[in-house]
């Protein structure tokens, strides 16, 4: 259950389940909820697949690049703790997010489901390296199992924030979206410290292999 819990958290995060509700209810408001049902299934099903793919594969890429699990697990806390930061500080960054350039792109697009929607949005860059972070850091199957469920809960969760994307802005607003990034971030940087700490401590370069 605490495997769960941390895939859980790290993916909340790193997806931004939280906040892709307003990227989202911007890119489609002149679309009809019929679209927009549409969009966000299609995007959501081809998002779970770019995860479960990575997820899958995480080891057997490792080893084509030459890439140790301390290594790794120290990166990807690296990585996780920058888009932390920018979470914290209301900053906008590539990690879960589109560029402007991007968005700019995809409001000239009829169907922004694959492109920014699927990836990066909710497969980007901070969510791949999650990935691969939590399931080569998996003990036995059933851990693996376990963040292979919070990969799929969470695409779940995302699907029914799409859906009700309109009804949520307006909800919360600008402050509320801020107040949840921000203390949704504060956890998350505590989990990449966390990370960093046992992928030095798994590597002996301080005398403590694990």
């Amino acid at each position: 259950m605490n495997t769960f819990l941390v895939a859980f958290a790290t993916l909340f995060a790193t997806v931004g389940v939280a906040d892709i509700a307003f990227i989202f209810a911007a890119l489609t408001k002149d679309n009809t909820s019929v679209q927009r049902r549409a969009m966000a299934t299609r995007g959501v099903l081809v998002a779970l697949a770019i995860l479960l793919f990575f997820a899958a594969l995480g080891n057997a890429i490792l080893d084509l690049f030459g890439i140790t699990i301390p290594a790794l697990r120290t990166a990807g806390g690296v990585l996780l703790l920058l888009i932390a930061i920018d979470m914290v500080f209301a900053r906008h960054s590539g990690g879960t997010g589109t560029t402007s350039e991007e968005e700019i792109e995809a409001r000239q697009s009829a169907d922004i489901s694959i492109f920014p929607l699927a990836m990066p949005l909710l497969a980007g860059p901070g969510a791949i390296s999650a990935v691969i972070l939590l399931t080569t850091g998996a003990r036995s199957h059933l851990e693996f199992w376990l963040v292979v469920a919070a990969i799929v809960v969470i695409l779940a969760l995302a699907w029914l924030t799409l859906l009700i994307a309109i009804p949520i802005q307006r909800l919360l607003g600008l402050t509320g979206l801020s107040v949840v990034s921000r203390v949704i971030g504060i956890l998350l940087a505590a989990l990449a410290v966390q990370f960093v700490f046992d992928g030095i401590k798994a590597s002996g370069l301080l005398g403590g292999a694990a």
